[in-house]
């Protein structure tokens, strides 16, 4: 007869009953295994659940266990760390099978056998005289199979002996062994039990197969038992050395680390990766409503103070709502990530590890020093080894860093068990950031080079965000004023400096449960989420809650009229350079800034007054010179914007931007030759000078030198990847040259980047009527005089193209 279907009450009872929220991913992909006939690629023989302790890897082992019970009626055991060995393993097996029916009588039989001839084997004395090992002893030593925990007194400490002193070991037992027992086979069995009782237990898993549709053998704890079973496991997937396991057989193993690849690489095609992550926040939200907690401040509170890991928030649930609130279960969930390191000494050193956002030897020392007793190098190298060892640990660029789940109630344990300990704890290691920082600025040339470019600068900029970082932690209310004014240079510096920025007052908010810097943390990435504006909105939040003195004040006014000016909010930028003069007339940044943004809204006669006004307050300044000859060169004033830019170069030959204002100038005026040779003296000074590598280019694929203008090319974007113009420009130099498909090919380029780029469709449409393909030409003209009406070049190119008169030069 088939087996009863449940009733839909038993159905809901069983749901009710498991009190099993999240993780429905994983449950349904196990489900689903078992609808794929085993010789399905589809099908996995074995399931990996893995992730830090805490995130409910024994908690869903354990509905695996009842969804293959109660759902596909199948046979299930499971294994955990008590299992020290792998008779220890089978024997746990054989007593799940008999739980559920199924007794293994000839495998109980034979351990218990084992268990009598081991206890035997115990009480022979065996003389300490050293016996020369057989090859058999040594055999069996390097197999391993006299070493997981199966010669007397050596245990689960087998791989650190010597082989050659186990096999000696071995020798010495199965001599002992020979005088005492008569049968052959008992030695065997108590030298070699693994391969006496994994015939019987395959055995029995293919009778209890043949009798139910699934066999589920579980493994938890893998992280402490892998190294253990993980030879046996695979002896058992890939050979008939101990008998064939039967097709309806699945594995799961849970545990903290990754399986080791060394074992389990060639397997992985049958092998599913569950990786677990704390709850999503309706995950954990589902939880505690199951339980009756729906309060939104103590669901704010258990959602803190747990991490969204499983294991706490479950625990909290069960204690939330009473009289004194939700209680911090840091120590409970530090023991749990602890619980194999019995050693003091090295479970304060995870404890110090933990205080770091990012970890290498240098800051791990530093972290530990005050803190742990240790003798010297030696001793932090050894501790720092096995701390990268931890599951809970995970390398990335040369640094290691904690899992975050695991990381948070360690450092609130630290907080709130000693706030002395933990304030000196990170002042130090504040001290010891800011001793690296102060030796990457010695090495930075030129040594007074702008704060902004210093933020530009990982070298500097990685140890300053880590010094601000403790600081924050230590004391937070006299460190904010100085981290924030930090925040106008690094956005100064543009995003890549801004978010680590205000990423760091975040977590020091968090890690130091300060809700000021949280706060700040929180609205700073908000203010930063548009790239496109840089850091603008965070200027506005400095200007008006942080307590700014008068020159931090012109600094902030000053970053968001740059950066307003490069979002195109030219009247909001002149009025930010207009209030910072007003703080502090002799400001240059700020007088600069005006006379780029008259020049950039077009306002030729605008710019000229603010240089005027400079001029009467710094007079004969260079950098007022300069401004001059570009404000002319970008009115199409070019004689009189090549008196001034002479001037400049003759004043101070080492300014590059002169040089390349000054070799655009000629450029204009038709002195080509002249204006390559102000171009190389730019390009000499600044190798990295993308402007004048660009025009360059175009100078020299106008002369045909095709070769030289790819290579500046080829450098520009080197330089600065993703530049519309840059790709356009390419596609103008294999133009002129007569390669109009490689042309269309890089302005198509150019204009994935930027697709209102006018220019580049003017070009692209000469080359695409060199090659004929004049619809597609006109398509292009269309479009650009859509864009820009005023664009004359490309309005003369399509009605020529409609009266099909001959090609023009370009756009």
């Amino acid at each position: 007869m088939g087996q009863a279907r449940p009733s839909m009450q038993e159905l809901i009872q069983r749901r009710r009953g498991a009190g099993f929220v999240g993780r429905r991913g994983e449950l349904d992909a196990f489900r689903a295994n078992f609808g794929l006939p085993p010789d399905d690629e589809r099908h996995r023989f074995v399931f990996h659940v893995h992730g830090n302790a805490g995130v409910g890897k024994s908690w869903l082992l354990r509905q695996f266990e009842q969804t293959a019970r109660q759902e596909y009626g199948g046979l299930t055991a499971r294994v955990d760390e008590s299992a020290d060995g792998v008779v220890e393993a089978m024997a746990a097996i054989s007593t799940a099978f008999g739980r559920q029916g199924h007794v293994c009588t000839a495998l109980d039989r034979k351990l218990a056998l084992y268990r009598q001839r081991r206890h035997e084997a115990e009480a022979i004395a065996v003389d300490g005289e050293s016996v020369a090992p057989s090859a058999g002893g040594i055999t069996a030593a390097r197999a391993g199979l006299a070493g997981l925990s199966l010669v007397p007194g050596v245990g689960a400490l087998a791989g650190a002996v010597d082989p050659v002193s186990l096999a000696q070991g071995t020798d010495r037992v199965r001599a002992a062994l020979s005088s005492r027992f008569r049968d052959h086979k008992d030695v065997q069995l108590v030298l070699d039990p693994v391969r006496a009782l994994t015939p019987l237990l395959v055995r029995e898993v293919s009778q209890a197969a043949a009798a139910a549709p699934w066999v589920v053998l579980c493994f938890d704890t893998y992280e402490r038992t892998g190294p253990l079973l993980d030879p046996w496991l695979r002896t058992l997937l890939t050979s008939e050395r101990y008998g064939s396991l039967p097709d309806n057989t699945v594995i799961v193993l849970a545990g903290q680390t990754r399986l080791d690849p060394g074992c389990w690489a060639d397997l992985s095609e049958v092998v599913a990766e569950l990786p677990l992550e704390p709850f999503t926040d309706a995950e954990a939200r589902q939880l505690l409503a199951a339980k009756g907690i729906t309060d939104e401040p103590v669901v704010r509170d258990v959602l803190r103070l747990s991490g969204r890991l499983p294991v706490l928030v479950s625990t909290l649930a069960e204690n939330a709502g009473g009289p004194d609130g939700v209680d911090d279960p840091s120590a409970s969930a530090v023991e749990r990530f602890l619980k194999w390191e019995r050693d003091p000494v090295r479970r304060s050193a995870a404890l110090a590890g933990a205080l770091p956002r990012l970890l290498d030897e240098d800051v791990f020392r530093a972290a530990l020093d005050g803190d742990v007793p240790r003798s010297g190098d030696e001793d932090t190298a050894e501790l720092f080894g096995r701390l990268r060892a931890l599951p809970f640990v995970s390398g990335r660029a040369g640094h290691i860093r904690y899992h975050d789940v695991v990381r948070a109630p360690m450092l609130r344990l630290r907080r709130t068990t000693s706030p002395q300990r933990w304030s000196a704890a990170h002042t130090r290691l504040a001290e010891s950031f800011a001793r690296w920082r102060e030796t990457a600025a010695a090495d930075l040339e030129p040594a007074a080079e702008p704060q902004r470019e210093r933020w530009l600068r990982e070298r500097w900029r990685a140890p300053r965000l880590e010094e601000s970082y403790h600081l924050l932690c230590a004391r937070p209310a006299a460190a904010l004023p100085g981290v924030l004014r930090d925040g106008i240079d690094a956005c100064d510096a543009g995003p890549e400096a801004a978010r680590p920025w205000a990423r760091t007052l975040l977590d020091a908010g968090e890690d130091s449960g300060d809700e000021t810097l949280r706060a700040w943390g929180r609205d700073a990435l908000a203010a930063l989420e548009d790239e496109r504006r840089r850091g603008i909105e965070v200027m506005g939040l400095l200007l008006d809650r942080a307590e700014l003195d008068r020159a931090d004040r012109v600094g902030a006014l000053v970053v968001r009229g740059w950066h307003r000016r490069s979002v195109e909010e030219y009247d909001e930028a002149l009025a930010d350079f207009e209030r910072a003069l007003d703080l502090d007339p002799g400001c240059v940044r700020a007088r600069f800034g005006g006379v780029v943004v008259h020049r950039a809204a077009g306002d030729t006669d605008g710019a000229l007054a603010a240089l005027d006004r400079a001029d009467a307050l710094d007079p004969g300044a260079a950098w007022i010179a300069r401004e001059r000859g570009e404000t002319y060169r970008r009115a199409r004033r070019h004689e009189e914007a090549l008196e001034w830019l002479d001037r400049v170069v003759e004043a101070d030959p080492a300014d590059p931007v002169a040089w390349g204002s000054r070799g655009q100038t000629k450029a204009a005026l038709g002195r080509a030759q002249e204006a390559l040779a102000d171009f190389d003296r730019a390009i000499g000074l600044r190798g990295d000078y993308v402007w004048a590598l660009v025009r360059r280019a175009r100078l020299r694929g106008a002369a045909g030198d095709v070769a030289g203008a790819l290579e500046d090319l080829d450098r520009a974007e080197e330089l600065e990847p993703e530049v519309a113009g840059t790709a356009g420009q390419r596609g103008e130099v294999h133009r002129l040259s007569g390669r109009h498909e490689e042309a269309v090919a890089q302005y198509d380029r150019a204009l994935a980047r930027d697709p209102g780029y006018t220019w580049a469709l003017g070009s692209r449409a000469m080359a695409l009527e060199a090659l004929g393909r004049r619809a597609e030409a006109l398509a292009d003209l269309e479009r650009a005089v859509a864009l820009d009406p005023g664009y004359a070049w490309a309005v003369a190119q399509r009605e020529r193209l409609l009266s099909n008169g001959p090609s023009g030069t370009g756009g």
